[in-house]
């Protein structure tokens, strides 16, 4: 079990484990977590972590095969300017590896935003804590868990 996991165990929520065999060459976790489990890449969304102005960390969840524009995850968290969180930053904050980063279960709870086009799917896909372990449920839970909301994230 990881933290994602018992966190959704404990908040009672409707969810399922689906695992894979991670492939370390792999160039996009999300992509291969995709493929892997043969789904519609745009029911698999990657976490990202971001820097807010250069002051705090907020958390970015998008398909996996967008990319999470800068200008509008700032717009969202109410910031002047966002960049890539530090890997080092990332894992400290989260407690997760990159690659297998969950919004889900982190040590610190940062504002979360999720990309729109999840209000559209009945649920989706997010890792679970650990590379090759993907947990899937309802967009409305995960935000629920996250104390997260819906935005545009991508152009």
């Amino acid at each position: 079990m990881t933290p994602a996991i018992n966190s959704a165990s404990k908040a009672k929520i409707s969810y399922h484990i689906h695992e894979y065999t991670h492939d370390p060459a792999a160039e996009s976790y999300g992509l291969e977590a995709a493929e892997k489990l043969g789904l519609d890449p745009k029911k698999v969304f990657k976490t990202l972590v971001v820097s807010l102005d250069g002051k705090s960390l907020a958390v970015a969840i998008l398909p996996v095969e967008t990319q999470l524009s800068m200008k509008l995850i700032a717009k969202a968290a109410g910031a002047k300017k966002a960049a890539m969180a530090d890997k080092n930053d990332v894992m400290r904050s989260s407690g997760y590896v990159l690659g297998g980063v969950s919004p889900l279960g982190q040590k610190k709870p940062l504002p979360t935003f999720l990309h729109n086009s999840a209000e559209a799917q009945p649920t989706i896909f997010v890792s679970a804590g650990r590379r090759g372990l993907e947990i899937e449920l309802a967009p409305l839970d995960l935000l629920q868990l996250t104390r997260g909301r819906f935005a545009e994230l991508v152009l």
